[in-house]
């Protein structure tokens, strides 16, 4: 039987050993050579059929009527390409200007380092003593980068693509790159950085007059499109190191519910264990909002038990999940630095008091519509010991590598969350994992300044005209 490798085979020099001659007349091998340079011309023919086209074309049309009719013809399709950019820039990127690039890299810049890139990021496989290399399928190209798609090797799994993603960057002097998987178990994605869309600061996102629960937009991902939180049915669980941004997904979380907030559909609950210094000044966006005393915040956060244990007996038999009205809202508990709640309190009665609140909103408040978003420094497990129930997770900045993992995951550093190489120059930058993604996903949040957030509160604070 003969075993077929989904990849393309190193050619090994043979070995120094004496071999049967057998003579072949000259004519012969003559007719091997030509009949396979032809083969081989014809395959290249076909492959790159966008350059031997046009080649052959233009080369048809200056034979048949002369050079300045090629000219003519060229200068029309020039004045045809400005024209379709001018008139429609989107289409003319995505369907004239994005695949020529992506086509001229494949063959200039990938598909002419890919044999020595493979071999020295330890990609190559061996099978019956032949080495062979995985295949580059295609090129894709946007304003911010490439995606190269390439077939596996038997044996290979996506971790091992993962792994070896910032070395593949370096090979062909690129900024960065992340592996991630498709719908074919045999196909991986490596995502090549050009450009980064997350240099600069992301301005606030318009507030909708009615929060789509399930897609609110908070940032922007890592290929230039919007980033979208789903909250329906979730808790929110941000973690960063100091000044690494956590205030922005909280602004930017509660400015994409505040036109909810405002018709009565959104009641936030906030708690600021920091004496209120990062959630003061949208206090009139928040229905409760506790800042200074433990033992109230811990009363606070049984009344929200207790209310979400009425709703639940009012919703059983009746619907299994919760859909908000103006009389009966959704509850969005919103918690600065849990940490100092969950494991830096002296008053052990008060601290076992929140850790039970917390534990029962987050095991039972996402059906009847009571979700728990909470920020802390530190995600260790003596520290948050529910992590695991937070199904949506954030992580921002780290100063630890293992951290990475303790948020997002085990070998969620190893698929590409690299926050501890997250500068200090860039808060709001972070990682998250997104429904039926493996990999984790590089985002930037929008940051509010104190004037957007005075005139968030002023103009979406609970009885504001609208």
């Amino acid at each position: 039987m003969i075993n077929v490798i989904p990849g393309e085979k190193i050619p090994t020099a043979p070995l120094n050993t004496r071999l049967p001659v057998w003579r072949i007349p000259g004519w012969l091998l003559a007719f091997v050579w030509l009949g396979r340079g032809t083969f081989r011309s014809v395959v290249l023919t076909a492959r790159y059929w966008w350059i031997t086209g046009p080649a052959a074309a233009s080369w048809w049309i200056a034979d048949q009527h002369g050079w300045p009719v090629l000219a003519g013809v060229v200068a029309g399709l020039v004045a045809g390409a400005l024209s379709w950019w001018r008139l429609h820039p989107a289409s003319w990127l995505r369907c004239g200007w994005y695949p020529l690039v992506g086509r001229c890299r494949r063959l200039w810049i990938y598909r002419r380092g890919w044999t020595s890139a493979m071999t020295a990021c330890g990609l190559v496989g061996v099978h019956g003593g032949e080495r062979w290399v995985p295949r580059l399928l295609g090129v894709r190209s946007n304003r911010w980068g490439d995606l190269v798609t390439v077939r596996l090797l038997p044996g290979q799994h996506p971790d091992d693509w993962a792994k070896a993603a910032p070395r593949l960057a370096y090979s062909f002097n690129l900024r960065e790159a992340r592996a991630h998987t498709t719908g074919r178990p045999d196909r991986v994605v490596l995502h090549f950085v050009r450009r980064d869309p997350l240099v600069g600061t992301v301005q606030p996102f318009p507030v909708p007059a009615s929060p789509d629960l399930s897609h609110l937009q908070l940032g922007v991902r890592e290929d230039g499109t919007a980033y979208r939180l789903r909250l329906t049915g979730s808790h929110v669980l941000i973690a960063g190191a100091t000044n690494s941004g956590k205030g922005s997904v909280l602004w930017s979380l509660l400015r994409s519910l505040a036109g909810g907030i405002a018709s009565g559909l959104v009641e936030v609950w906030a708690f600021d264990p920091k004496g209120g210094m990062e959630l003061a000044a949208g206090a009139p966006l928040f229905a409760r909002f506790a800042y200074d005393d433990p033992d109230s915040m811990a009363g606070v956060l049984e009344e929200a038990v207790k209310r979400m244990r009425l709703r639940a007996a009012r919703l059983r038999g009746v619907a299994r999940q919760h859909t908000p009205t103006v009389d009966d809202p959704l509850i969005v508990v919103v918690v600065d630095e849990l940490a100092a709640l969950t494991a830096y309190l002296t008053d052990r009665k008060v601290r076992d008091r929140i850790r039970e609140s917390l534990g029962l909103l987050l095991s039972q408040g996402r059906a009847v519509g009571v979700h728990v978003i909470a920020a802390l420094q530190d995600p260790r497990k003596d520290v948050l010991p529910f992590r695991d129930l937070f199904p949506t997770r954030i992580a921002l900045r780290m100063t630890e590598p293992e951290q990475a993992d303790m948020v997002l995951g085990d070998g969620a550093r190893d698929r590409g969350a690299m926050c501890d190489l997250i500068p200090e120059t860039s808060p709001g930058v972070g990682y998250v994992v997104l429904d039926g993604v493996r990999e984790p996903v590089r985002v930037r949040f929008s940051y509010l300044d104190d004037g957007d957030v005075s005139d968030l509160a002023a103009t979406y604070g609970r009885g504001a005209a609208l």
